[in-house]
């Protein structure tokens, strides 16, 4: 009997290509991983966790519409549905079949809108705290409130009053649940890209956007509701929340484990909104078990909830 071809369903693309970092392996054929990052991240928010995983696989980071060195969409409108456009766009006219996604946050929820949009697309899927709809701490809701109209002008004006340094500290303060674990090197790297960001006419906006596209996603109801495509997803999915997370309540995860169908759990202790940064290690081994699991295939899904014990 021949294998039933996956269902595929039609994404509008947008025009304007997306910037990549990729690292590729020795092997042509070895499997490529996908990594789209967060609201207001870029490609290096996954460099940590790269390093770990370039000696096995394809990597493949990429800069969403709107974000890192990616031009905005050509309206300006930012959604989750067209960003994961984008993405696939990228993927098909760079000739990437059956990949393994990789999302952190707002990049989960594109990854997740990807993987049950198109499932020919999707070998695996990866959710690193994703957006899902819940009801947010007030930390996030503080964050919610730059999608107001005008907030985006007033934000740039409190940011001009702040040094760089001190800008740097609120970020990681809100994303890291131990801000001690940034490294010089990638404090670095990230107040040069900010300053470069500062000078975009577009940044604020696109921030603004994609608080907005978050707030439409967490609104969806019917097909376009996240927990309705967790139920559609069929590739084997990988969940990594940290237990202090300030954006993502942890509380989430028991839900989502059971909204996928083929579900892993990895929940860490001690780590806050981008495992991929504070824990890479952990995020590292669970992913490529999941790599060499999805490549093997499996008879029928399977379950398993794993805590790894405090660094």
């Amino acid at each position: 009997m021949r294998e039933a071809t996956p269902r595929r369903t039609p994404l509008t693309p947008l025009t304007r290509s997306l910037a990549e970092e990729y690292v590729r392996h020795v092997d042509p054929h070895a499997e490529t991983t996908v990594f789209l990052h967060g609201l207001g991240g870029w490609t290096h928010n996954w460099a940590k966790l790269i390093e770990l995983v370039r000696t096995s696989v394809h990597c493949l980071a990429l800069d969403l519409p709107g974000f890192g060195r990616s031009a905005p969409p050509p309206d300006g409108e930012v959604t989750v549905e067209r960003q994961a456009a984008a993405v696939a766009d990228h993927l098909d006219r760079g000739g990437h079949r059956r990949v393994h996604l990789v999302g952190n946050s707002l990049g989960g929820l594109v990854a997740l809108h990807l993987a049950a949009r198109r499932p020919d697309l999707t070998r695996s899927l990866t959710l690193v705290s994703p957006l899902l709809p819940t009801l947010p701490p007030a930390k996030a809701r503080r964050v919610a409130l730059l999608g107001l109209p005008g907030a985006p002008r007033l934000y740039a004006r409190l940011l001009a009053t702040h040094s760089p340094d001190r800008r740097l500290d609120d970020l990681y303060r809100l994303i890291y649940a131990d801000p001690a674990l940034v490294g010089v090197e990638q404090r670095a790297v990230e107040a040069r890209e900010r300053l470069r960001r500062a000078e975009l006419p577009y940044a604020q906006e696109m921030l603004a956007g994609g608080v907005r596209a978050v707030a439409r996603a967490f609104l969806g109801r019917g097909e376009s509701s996240a927990w309705r495509q967790a139920r559609r997803v069929a590739a084997p999915t990988l969940l990594v929340y940290g237990r202090d997370d300030r954006l993502v309540p942890f509380r989430t995860a028991p839900r989502a484990y059971g909204a996928f169908r083929d579900a892993r759990l990895l929940t860490l202790p001690g780590v806050g909104h981008v495992a991929m940064q504070e824990r890479p290690a952990p995020v590292a081994r669970a992913l490529l078990a999941l790599v060499a699991e999805a490549g093997r295939g499996q008879a029928r899904p399977s379950r398993a909830a794993m805590t790894e014990p405090s660094a």
